[in-house]
């Protein structure tokens, strides 16, 4: 049954992003404790600025989306031969035209960062860096689409561990920097290159031959799997949406307010991107397999169905999330970051930005799933076009922002752009496939959520008011239980679609 297999999926793919955020987070510890809140920070933050783009440019972030439902048609016309055959053809052009980029930005580096960071003084230790993470984006796309094979047998044990290992090597590198005396941006980055070459490609090679997917000889350039990629990835690569550029706003606004500034946003971020990747990735990675052999079978109102319900248990679980991040920014900050050369000033700086940044979690959750059922309609252009507009509305307006309200504007702004294309990106497709909609959910889940974290903030203020530090892991453990609890018993009460309740409840959608 669909709703059974998407479950059993959703729990492999988060289980597997909750372990690859630990060692994400795991791995900021160490970058600030051994570099701090600095100007080293900044450049370990900034090398990944022009390599990142490269790979949106490449549609990187959207490799496996515009591969999965090609595949996916020919195994469900059981011409598994003819998928292999155009899995060969689009990993070939791919991957040539991925090292002749990459190969073509490390010769003209220097000029691109000093051009996109006219700010940094040591622009040559910043383009050794870049030129670094740039060959790490060879192995990305490499192995996107080889995760691409192995999600359109809907197998994401293998995929699940490329972020894994990726951050495994970044830690690596910088221990391995420590213990050698020179604890650098430069040692982060090494072991993320060595990371990405055996998580991303090495391992999901293994993983796509257990699946069968294997490159064969005899296929020619003009493959018509060639031009059918092209033609759904064309949109992906011109139209870089508010959320594909999300990463790279603090490091492109950042610089306007400060030393520190890239890298408080950039913490605060990777904190909020922990609940986001757990529960919003890891429901459209594990329902978009599903959504595209519906899409491809013409099950048409299973399909509409199936997003719907998604997008109402996604939303129910995000805004539990939401009402922890947002009402004990304070403590999440304090117990995840201070160590060593991370003190209490850089705290104090860094909570406000992660409480506007956990505004958008039931965003980028929701966007998550509308985004690929559009995906699996193979109807690029839509969130594309819609997102492309919202950014360039909000590329003036973090400007502004980064001007006037310094790093707290860029963290507003982002998670405001991110809510207005998510809410353009929902109308637009319960208007093109009507049916089942999110009905109560749109009013349910956010009173829930603010019911929640109102009762936290009130029970860590309590604390203060009884002797107990306001940013303690004491108070995180108590305000956390205090948020989770409230919300399971509202959200019981008002019926939303959550994994505490029973079999006995109503069903979601």
């Amino acid at each position: 049954m669909i709703r059974d297999r998407l479950g059993r999926a959703a729990l492999v793919v988060s289980g597997g992003i909750l372990a690859s955020r630990l060692l994400g987070f795991g791995r900021n510890v160490l970058l600030y404790a051994l570099l701090g809140r600095d100007v080293a920070t900044d450049l370990y933050v900034d090398a990944f600025t022009i390599p990142d783009y490269l790979f949106f440019l490449m549609a990187g972030g959207y490799l496996s989306i515009t591969l999965v439902p090609i595949l996916s048609r020919h195994h469900a016309d059981g011409d598994d031969e003819e998928a292999r055959r155009s899995f060969t053809a689009v990993f070939r052009v791919v991957t040539v035209a991925l090292v002749a980029l990459t190969l073509v930005l490390i010769v003209f580096a220097r000029p691109l960062v000093e051009t996109v960071f006219p700010r940094i003084e040591d622009s040559a230790r910043l383009t050794n860096l870049t030129r670094i993470a740039l060959t790490s984006q060879v192995f990305f796309g490499m192995g996107t689409l080889l995760m691409a094979a192995q999600y359109a047998r809907q197998r994401f044990v293998i995929p699940t561990l490329a972020p894994l290992v990726y951050n495994l090597g970044i830690i690596v590198g910088g221990l391995v920097g420590a213990f050698v005396g020179d604890p650098s941006p430069e040692a982060f980055v090494w072991g993320g290159l060595a990371g990405a070459a055996i998580g991303n490609f090495a391992l999901q090679a293994w993983g796509a031959r257990r699946t069968g997917m294997v490159l064969v000889r005899g296929v020619p350039w003009r493959h018509p799997a060639v031009g059918e990629y092209l033609v759904m990835a064309l949109p992906l690569m011109i139209g870089q949406s508010v959320v594909a550029l999300d990463e790279q706003w603090p490091r492109l606004f950042g610089q306007l307010v400060g030393e520190g500034a890239t890298a408080g946003l950039y913490g605060a971020r990777q904190l909020n991107m922990l609940p986001v990747g757990v529960i919003a990735q890891a429901a459209g990675v594990a329902a978009y397999p599903f959504l595209a052999r519906l899409a491809a079978e013409g099950r048409r109102d299973e399909l509409r169905a199936t997003v719907v319900r998604s997008a109402r248990a996604t939303l129910a679980v995000a805004g539990a999330a939401t009402a922890v991040v947002v009402a004990l920014a304070g403590p999440i900050v304090r117990t995840a970051y201070q160590w060593g050369s991370f003190d209490a000033a850089d705290t104090a700086a860094v909570a406000p930005l992660l409480a506007l940044y956990g505004l958008s979690i039931p965003f980028w959750a929701a966007h998550q799933v509308y985004t690929r059922a559009f995906y699996a309609r193979r109807k690029m252009w839509v969130p594309v076009g819609i997102g492309t507009a919202v950014t360039l509305v909000s590329v003036p307006v973090f400007f502004v922002a980064a001007l006037r309200l310094g790093a707290a504007g860029v963290a507003l702004t982002s998670s405001g752009a991110v809510a207005v294309y998510t809410l353009a990106i929902a109308i637009g497709w319960h208007r093109a496939e009507p049916g089942p909609r999110l009905g109560d959910a749109l009013w349910k889940t956010p009173l829930v959520t603010a019911a929640a974290g109102l009762a936290a903030w009130f029970t860590v203020w309590a604390m203060g008011g009884a002797g107990v530090a306001p940013t303690s892991p004491a108070a995180l453990a108590v305000g956390g239980l205090v948020a989770l609890a409230t919300y399971a018993l509202l959200g019981r009460a008002v019926a939303l679609p959550l994994p505490v309740r029973g079999r006995g409840g109503p069903a979601p959608g």
